[in-house]
């Protein structure tokens, strides 16, 4: 059969750089950090006290009182996105055929806050089962995607992703399938995270995951820098409208680029770990491009995962110069993650907003922090060091890898008709 063409037709954000497209790309590509210290909680006693949260969310812009109430925080989050994403489309009109209109969502954790909340409060009773009504409702994974399809009556395919970092990697690469293959006219995706509370930052603490830079909260996140000691945590959500390019046409809409390839793999290796070699990241990025029918070389840019960890920062590098030989050190690779921390399961669909808004502004974001260079790092590589750079991109990655050894990466491309 032959495959339909899926493009990018709308954009939302609520990031800790920013509650608008606009915004977050504005600071994005002036190299602005998101970090900061925390300010959910009291952080006193936790090894780190920092992250990238979410700043000046108008949460009554969105939902009333009563509505907030019932959501946790990443349904906030990913539902205000999603209004964003489905205004700036404009996929929400009376002619549009909602049964079509589907709802792929991705997020790692999902209701953290509203479990902690809950069960706490449970611990410090007498024992007495005293649960909110809503405890399940805003904390199962799934809900946002729920959420979504309810706030606007889309009767397409919904369902959630969950598969940790890679999570709305994956929404983004199924609602890709679904629409090529005549299933849906469009799909709202993307992801939604919320987890900058106790037990995600000490949970992840316990890991030995994330950074302790406590003195410099903005310089912590600082992807292949020798001084890399962790990842920053971040918080947010995210939203971009896929549609069958002849649909979008005909009703006029904006298209900000085009979507021509997915690729998922598995590491097979260590519950935290990558590969040391990058055997699945390798693996990944060649399915991708396999699926989007294009050869290595034409590939511009790469939005790493680049987590500002240890292992993981080199063994992604080491497989792009595995998979791209000589024309690695071409392409321009950068790390979004240093001004946006670590938004879990919803990095992929930051990460492939940021990439999209690359292609079509022809300028590659920065990686930040970019300080003292890791000597196992090969000094070829053009990692964009604390300065974004103008560049024509045509073609371009989005990488993300998940605990638990999940891959997943999508080939985005300039649109031409």
């Amino acid at each position: 059969m032959q495959l339909k063409r899926v493009v990018i037709t709308g954009l939302g954000a609520v990031t800790p750089l920013g509650c608008s497209v606009s915004d977050f790309w504005n600071n994005l590509i002036n190299g602005v950090s998101g970090a900061a210290n925390i300010t959910r909680f009291n952080a006193e006693k936790f090894k780190t006290r920092f992250a990238c949260e979410v700043k000046g969310f108008d949460l009554e812009a969105y939902f009333d009182k009563k509505e907030a109430r019932k959501l946790d925080a990443y349904t906030h989050y990913g539902i205000a996105a999603s209004v964003q994403a489905v205004a700036d489309s404009g996929i929400a009109g009376d002619t549009i055929e909602k049964n079509e209109v589907g709802v792929i969502w991705g997020s790692g954790i999902g209701g953290l806050d509203t479990f902690q909340t809950e069960t706490f409060a449970f611990a410090k009773g007498d024992g007495t089962p005293r649960f909110n009504p809503f405890f399940i409702p805003k904390m199962i994974a799934d809900i946002c995607s729920g959420h979504i399809s309810m706030r606007f009556g889309f009767r397409g395919p919904n369902f959630t992703t969950v598969s940790a970092c890679a999570s709305s990697t994956n929404a983004l690469i199924d609602s890709f399938n679904y629409i090529r293959l005549g299933k849906a006219n469009a799909i709202v995706t993307g992801g939604s995270e919320a987890a900058v509370n106790e037990s995600g930052i000490g949970g992840f603490n316990a890991c030995q995951a994330m950074s302790t830079r406590n003195e410099a909260p903005q310089k912590a996140s600082r992807p292949y820098d020798k001084g890399r000691d962790g990842f920053v945590l971040g918080e947010g959500g995210v939203a971009l409208v896929l549609e069958e390019l002849e649909h979008a046409q005909a009703r006029g809409a904006t298209i900000y680029a085009e979507v021509i390839g997915g690729g998922m793999s598995g590491d097979a290796h260590h519950i935290t770990a990558p590969h040391p070699e990058g055997l699945g990241a390798k693996l990944v990025m060649q399915r991708a491009l396999k699926d989007a029918q294009i050869q290595a070389t034409e590939v511009d840019y790469i939005n790493t995962h680049g987590t500002s960890t240890p292992l993981g920062d080199i063994a992604e590098l080491k497989a792009i110069a595995n998979l791209f030989g000589d024309h690695a050190y071409k392409i321009n690779i950068s790390s979004t993650k240093s001004m946006t921390g670590h938004l879990l399961g919803a990095a992929g669909a930051i990460e492939a907003m940021a990439t999209v808004l690359a292609i079509k502004n022809s300028i590659v974001p920065p990686t930040i922090n970019f300080e003292e260079a890791d000597p196992e790092i090969d000094a070829r590589f053009n990692l964009t060091p604390n300065k974004a750079q103008k560049r024509d991109i045509n073609i371009a990655i989005s990488n993300t890898f998940g605990f638990g050894g999940h891959n997943a990466a999508v080939v985005l491309k300039k649109f031409v008709k």
